[in-house]
């Protein structure tokens, strides 16, 4: 993989893996956003959910929530800023990253913009040894409210092809601020399909569905989950030159401050589509 030269002129930090609460993760892509939009570093990270968090699309119908399974399992939910189905992140199976940087430095072509911010996710799984590509064609939803089992799309879903089928391993989006742009993306590590299956309220597949349609990392490669997590973070750092980073401790205080109220808060998570 080439490094991204005009991406790579500018000033960017890794934030390698960290632990946090689901609201904190999106509240930090938030927070990201606005230090790229006023000048600071543009921003890659890599992050872990805990506990296990089921993270709804934008305009999604709360009713498509299992709450008390949730709540039986310790699944935090929470409402991402981009559109989509719901997606299950599972503690032990689920690697996620963002990208963040000024809008102006971005294509504006959305299309243009996915291949271009995905080209270094591509790269980590084959260096991970997955055979992973785009999806070169449509197929129809399984279950909408899902994300990984909504129709496949050629923009931002990536796949590996094995057994005749092209399978789903990682799902992407973006959300774009006049100033900024988040681009946040899903790997399933290993894919867990009863506990995928069980927050939502009547998803009508089973997990042996589940699992012609979703595939997961170590289904083709014998890595550990942090092996996986390198290979994406030396993946995402070497394709802008990426500086080692951190949170500014004002940063982390807004985070927390966005984290609790908006996307821990029922009025924000629980809401119902226009």
């Amino acid at each position: 993989m080439d490094v991204d030269p005009s991406l790579a002129e500018r000033e960017w930090r890794l934030v390698r893996e960290e632990t946090r609460s689901g609201p904190m993760n999106m509240a930090l892509d938030e927070i990201a956003a606005e230090t790229a939009a006023a000048g600071g570093p543009r921003t890659l990270r890599v992050y872990r959910w805990r506990p296990s968090t089921l993270s709804l699309g934008y305009g999604q119908d709360p009713d498509t929530v299992d709450w008390e399974a949730c709540a039986t399992a310790d699944v935090t939910v929470t409402r991402r800023p981009t559109g989509g189905g719901g997606i299950y992140h599972d503690v032990d199976g689920d690697v996620s990253y963002s990208i963040v940087a000024p809008a102006a430095e971005l294509p504006g072509d959305l299309l243009e913009s996915y291949h271009r911010l995905c080209t270094p996710v591509v790269e980590a799984f084959d260096r991970m040894g997955v055979p992973a590509t785009f999806a070169d064609e449509e197929r129809p939803a399984l279950y909408p409210p899902a994300c990984y089992l909504r129709e496949l799309h050629p923009a931002h879903d990536v796949v590996v092809q094995s057994d005749g089928e092209r399978r789903k391993v990682s799902g992407n989006a973006q959300y774009r601020r006049q100033d900024a742009v988040v681009q946040h993306g899903s790997i399933t590590y290993s894919t867990r399909p009863e506990r995928h299956l069980s927050v939502f309220s009547d998803p009508g597949v089973d997990a042996e569905t589940f699992g012609e349609r979703v595939t997961g990392v170590d289904e083709h490669a014998s890595i550990t989950r942090a092996e996986a997590v390198r290979a994406l973070e030396e993946a995402l750092r070497e394709w802008v030159d990426a500086a080692e980073g951190s949170w500014t401790a004002d940063e982390l205080d807004r985070a927390r401050t966005r984290a609790e109220e908006k996307y821990a808060s029922d009025e924000w998570v629980r809401r119902r589509p226009h």
